[in-house]
């Protein structure tokens, strides 16, 4: 499967979204403020995207639990549901454009829409790429049983597991080999 360079972005900027909502009730939300959505926007460098409110914030939020909904769907057709609905909402409007060093590409969100039409148009139509390319399978969620941070499996054979190897991948590995060489022990 071909991936752009903005589908890229747009993949990692809706992976990064999902991952700011808290994942059980001691953890912290990673969008608690109108200043923790501009860090966000500015570090993803979301472009056109004027003064941001709690409006903002809170629609952003909602558009997050909806693409949450999406790496959590059993079957492409229940994740066409939600990308329909969420392009649908933001009033999609495809257009070339070259900005900012990029070369031409297309972005989906309509000319002054807010940062939440945005994401839901860019961000759900990189995930439609995926449903009709038959990919869905590789929107994920890190299989430790302490993350379940969200993930794009872009590796050739399908096989990654976890949000980041280094981290939840050994630390589950260390602990299997020492269950290991505890039974071996005896």
């Amino acid at each position: 499967m071909l991936i752009t360079h903005d589908t890229r972005c747009a993949l990692d900027t809706v992976v990064d979204l999902v991952n700011t909502a808290p994942e059980n009730d001691t953890a912290p939300d990673g969008l608690t403020d109108v200043a923790s959505l501009d860090d966000f926007v500015r570090n993803h460098e979301v472009s056109d995207v004027g003064a941001l409110s709690e409006f903002d914030l809170a629609a952003v939020r909602k558009v997050r639990g909806r693409f949450a909904e999406v790496f959590a769907a059993p079957d492409p057709g229940s994740a066409a549901t939600v990308i329909n609905d969420l392009i649908a909402a933001a009033g999609t409007t495809p257009r070339l454009t070259n900005h900012d060093g990029y070369d031409w590409h297309v972005h989906y969100f309509a000319p002054g829409a807010s940062v939440a039409d945005h994401l839901a148009a860019d961000c759900g139509m990189a995930l439609a790429f995926f449903v009709v390319a038959g990919e869905q399978e590789r929107l994920r969620r890190c299989e430790a049983p302490d993350c379940r941070r969200a993930f794009v499996d872009l590796s050739r054979n399908r096989s990654r597991r976890y949000c980041d190897s280094r981290t939840c991948g050994n630390r589950l590995h260390v602990a299997a080999y020492r269950a290991r060489r505890k039974e071996a022990a005896g």
